[in-house]
Order: C-alpha cells, then structure tokens, then sequence
C-alpha cells in the first residue's frame, strides 16, 4: 500500500499554532505502530499548516524513511529555483496550497505553483472546501496539475468537483471522519468518472477531525472499487508522485484449463508429389438439362 497523504509533528523541528491549536507529537515512530498491520511500503508526508514553511522536519522524514517516500510542502514565495530543484531530488514532489486552514497569496502562489512545475515537474496539492471550488476556477484553471484533499470536504461542491476529475484532477480518498458528505457515494462517483483519480491516504494523526483513520476504511474504500483497489490504493499516487509502477505477481491458477488428450495421431500433411494422378477416361459428362 501507498500511504498519499500523511503528517508528521517531530517535536524536534519548529511548530506553530493555527487557530490557537498545537498538536501533539505524531513521530515516524508513532506511525509506524499505528500502522503495523498494513504492508505499507512508501507514502507522501505532506506539510501541515502547523509548519508554516519550514522544510528542516521535511528533510529528516524523507531522509529516515527512504526509498519510496515523497513529500508535499509549502514554501516561501521568495524561494529560489535552487532551493526547488535541491527540494525535489530529496523527494519533494508537490506544493500544498492550504486554503482552509492559512492565509494564502494565491496569485503568488499560482505562480509559485507554475514555476515549480516547469523546473521539476511539481503538482499542486489543494486543501479546501468544496463549497469554494468554483470560485478558484481561474486559479484552478491555469495549474497544469493538482489534487483535490479529503474528497473535497463537502457534498455541495461534490458536482464542480465531479467536472475536475473529468478533466484529470486527482482526489485523496483521505480524511473521512472530517468530511461532511456521504463517503461510500462519493468515493463511487469520483471513480466511475475517472478509476485512475483516487489515491487511498490515511490523513494521519487525524488533527481536528472528527474522527482519525480507522481500519475500517480501507475495508470500505476496496468494497466501493472492487477489482480496482490495487490501482486505489497504491497504483495510481505512485503514477501522480512520479514513482515507478509496483511490480505485482500474477497469482497463479489453482485450477488451470489442461490441453486436451489426443487418442489418435493427428493428420499430417501429404506432399503435392506424392498424390494419385486421376484417371481422365473414368470422367463422366454431366447431363445436359434443357
């Protein structure tokens, strides 16, 4: 499984409040307890709004969890070309626009956003309501690529969101005791419209939502895409994050179909010399009927 969307709070690194909240510690020690029983081999660790800008928590969790691993950050607007490309070949592979949660220059942003693509191939990652996606259409509009977080938060901009993911967007199958929408309906339209659109996550710790990641969503997530949950779950964020595909075994037939015995020697071709001649004298005319 590929983990798209999780945080770490390393109480060794900066944090701030937001909204006069500070949440706990949730180390890489941390979630991989929580995470014990799932075969989870790379995930993206994406900026929370607690970290504001800083990248110091983001080096040393890409540098200790390794291969396989990316991460999602914020940056200063007046970071340089250098400071991306070095961000990039560390594993950095998105800009997270967080316009619930953050005071934002979005124009600056969006040409943040453009200038990263164009150096390093960098996606946006948008966190917001959905009730506000239609009035970021000229934003949204001019990103070559993004994603949308937490299923879009909310059932009233489910049909605008529904329209993006016709026109590529990806969305985080993330955050389901945050959202206000029914998940099991939402998950399945997104799908039916695009299969290759969502990514499983387990928005990890969870901060301020109404309920964290429980098991059973993936039970839920795999029940909505069926034979399609390899790609939900991991397939399709490797594509999105710029990963190389997950090699998968073909499980073997317990029953395959035997060729058929043959009980008698097959026909075998006669050469064109070895043929009878015909006997013309034995031919006989046909009838002529008038």
């Amino acid at each position: 499984m590929f983990d798209a969307h999780l945080h770490i709070f390393d109480p060794r690194f900066p944090r701030v409040e937001n909204e006069g909240y500070l949440p706990d510690p949730f180390t890489i020690a941390d979630y991989r307890k929580r995470m014990s029983r799932f075969d989870i081999d790379g995930g993206a660790v994406v900026s929370g709004s607690f970290q504001g800008t800083d990248q110091t928590y983001l080096r040393a969790a890409l540098a200790e969890l390794g291969e396989g691993w990316v991460g999602v950050t914020r940056l200063d607007l007046d970071a340089t070309d250098d400071e991306i490309i070095e961000l990039d070949r560390i594993g950095v592979r998105g800009l997270r626009f967080n316009l619930k949660r953050a005071a934002a220059d979005i124009t600056g942003m969006t040409l943040q956003a453009l200038r990263a693509h164009e150096l390093v191939g960098w996606h946006v990652e948008v966190y917001i309501d959905g009730t506000m996606l239609t009035s970021l259409q000229p934003v949204l509009s001019k990103l070559p690529a993004f994603t949308i977080d937490h299923l879009g938060m909310s059932e009233e901009g489910l049909p605008y969101l529904l329209d993006l993911v016709d026109r590529g967007a990806r969305v985080k199958a993330t955050g389901f005791g945050r959202v206000a929408l029914h998940v099991a309906d939402t998950l399945r339209r997104i799908h039916a419209v695009n299969p290759e659109a969502l990514m499983f996550g387990t928005d990890l710790p969870g901060t301020r939502a109404g309920r964290p990641f429980q098991d059973s969503d993936v039970d839920l997530l795999c029940d909505v895409v069926g034979t399609d949950m390899f790609a939900v779950l991991e397939d399709n964020a490797r594509a999105c994050y710029r990963l190389p595909a997950k090699a998968r075994a073909v499980p073997e037939d317990p029953a395959p179909t035997l060729p058929l015995h043959r009980t008698e020697q097959p026909t075998l071709p006669i050469r064109r010399d070895a043929l009878p001649t015909p006997d013309t004298t034995d031919t006989l005319p046909l009838p002529i009927i008038e």
